[in-house]
């Protein structure tokens, strides 16, 4: 059974293709609507995009018809009559976030068969993990994500440079962006952005600032001051030599002490054991914890719980270079990295669901947060951000940054692009839009006035949400 939740739309107005200001409407559905569902819910619907959320849920589905200008329907979203009610026969999108892989790839191939021009599934586990490409060939899948996997390679990037908050790549890791707390006497602070480079010796730009509530994309002659979070983009190559300028202490992490045993957990100690990093796993379900013993040759692993300060300590805690807290409850991963902190642990790393807690968080001093769902989020919405703009210069990376308000994107100059090898200074570019980097076959380009985008060109662009930017073309006034 299921049934039509309408609110702000009318049922079977879909597919309204329409271009505007470089925009194509698309109709887009999405199934399962728990934690990454809800979170693309929101953002997918701001967008402006005709949006259908199934889920099994009743009350879920009044929830987010409520919340957002979308339609609801509650069914099992892989059934034929749900997804056609749904409009999938005609669908530009369908993409599938339930609890249950197979049911997410049972979703994808039969809106293929319906006629979705695109699907997408959400995979988590391991076994699947390792056969993606046979999957996305054979099911017809335009692309699957898996929030553990990324979320653990975020988390292996911030250990791989311990200084900074947060660790994203564009251009295929050449340029990293990283997010760094100005504290007092800090070398950038009181001191203008223009005057970086020439006084540190090394390329980079300062893109983006959260200071208290606001966020700033900053000009030539903003300064940096005590309390500042500020996000700099810098050649990979040069990221050591940047933190050894700025005279941070780049201690290299040897041990890591990991607490929770799911999959996250799984992915990193596999990660950072390839890195010859000494990992401690803590799980506090013997029959978890034994199955990891197997899995997880190079890790030891104990059973035990993570929420215990004795057997922390038993354990080592006091020791290690690094702690990260990936039980499946954010209040006890609040609680062992608050207590790490207490045992100065040079590295705390945290996984949060919860994207409203990150102010408080930030507030008693946990910093380093890692959103799964936020990742898995980004990684769509970069998808449909080149869904809709396939004729143009396609969106390659996506990072929601300052807690959400600000992006990073990266796009591919097309040759459709209207400002070709016109000088950056005569382009008129939005004032709420830094152009950060170009990438020119490997060499790294810090835009001036008399630079210009070439077809072929990686560039990438900081601006705040709202802009929403699709194509490069949207960055000028």
């Amino acid at each position: 059974m299921y049934y039509n939740i309408i609110m702000g739309r009318t049922p079977g107005a879909f597919n309204i293709t329409k271009v505007k200001d470089n925009f194509r409407e698309m109709h887009i559905i999405i199934v399962g609507c728990g934690k990454v569902g809800e979170l693309l819910t929101a953002y997918i619907s701001r967008e402006g995009h005709d949006v259908t959320v199934i889920d099994t849920d009743p009350q879920v589905i009044e929830d987010a018809v409520n919340e957002h200008d979308v339609i609801g329907l509650a069914g099992n979203g892989a059934s034929n009559a749900v997804l056609i009610e749904a409009g999938a026969k005609d669908a530009d999108l369908v993409i599938a976030v339930t609890a249950s892989d197979e049911l997410n790839i049972m979703c994808c191939l039969v809106a293929r068969k319906l006629g979705t021009h695109h699907t997408i599934a959400r995979v988590r586990n391991p076994e699947y993990s390792e056969q993606m490409t046979f999957m996305r060939s054979e099911f017809g899948l335009s692309m699957a994500v898996n929030p553990e996997f990324d979320a653990a390679r975020e988390i292996q990037r911030i250990i791989q440079f311990p200084a900074a908050l947060k660790v994203d790549t564009f251009a295929k890791g050449r340029v990293d962006l990283v997010e760094i707390k100005i504290g007092k006497g800090h070398p950038l602070c009181s001191r203008k952005l223009s005057e970086l480079s020439a006084v540190l010796g090394v390329n980079i730009l300062v893109c983006a600032v959260r200071r208290g509530d606001s966020v700033i994309i900053p000009s030539g002659d903003f300064t940096p001051e005590d309390g500042d979070i500020i996000h700099i983009t810098a050649p990979h190559t040069e990221l050591a030599a940047l933190f050894k300028k700025l005279g941070i202490e780049e201690k290299r992490i040897r041990s890591v002490m990991i607490i929770g045993g799911g999959k996250i957990a799984f992915f990193l100690s596999k990660m950072l054991g390839s890195y010859g990093i000494q990992v401690k796993l803590i799980e506090s379900d013997p029959a978890r914890a034994e199955q990891l013993s197997g899995l997880l040759p190079k890790a030891m692993v104990i059973g035990g719980d993570g929420t215990d300060s004795d057997l922390l300590v038993e354990e080592g805690i006091d020791s290690v270079d690094a702690m990260v807290s990936l039980t499946g409850i954010d209040e006890e991963n609040i609680i062992i990295s608050l207590f790490a902190g207490t045992r100065k642990v040079d590295k705390v790393i945290t996984k949060i669901n919860r994207l409203d807690m990150m102010k408080m968080l930030s507030s008693i001093g946990l910093e380093c947060i890692v959103s799964p769902k936020n990742i898995t989020a980004n990684n769509i919405l970069r998808y449909i951000r080149g869904l809709g703009n396939a004729d143009g210069s396609s969106v390659q990376t996506l990072y929601k940054i300052v807690d959400g308000k600000a992006e990073a994107l990266e796009f591919i100059a097309a040759d459709s692009f209207e400002f070709l090898k016109v000088p950056i200074k005569d382009m008129h570019i939005k004032k709420s839009i830094l152009l950060a980097c170009i990438i020119r076959g490997g060499r790294i380009i810090y835009p001036h006035g008399g630079d210009t985008i070439e077809a072929g060109d990686s560039v990438i662009v900081v601006a705040k949400s709202d802009e929403a930017l699709r194509d490069l073309e949207d960055i000028i006034e």
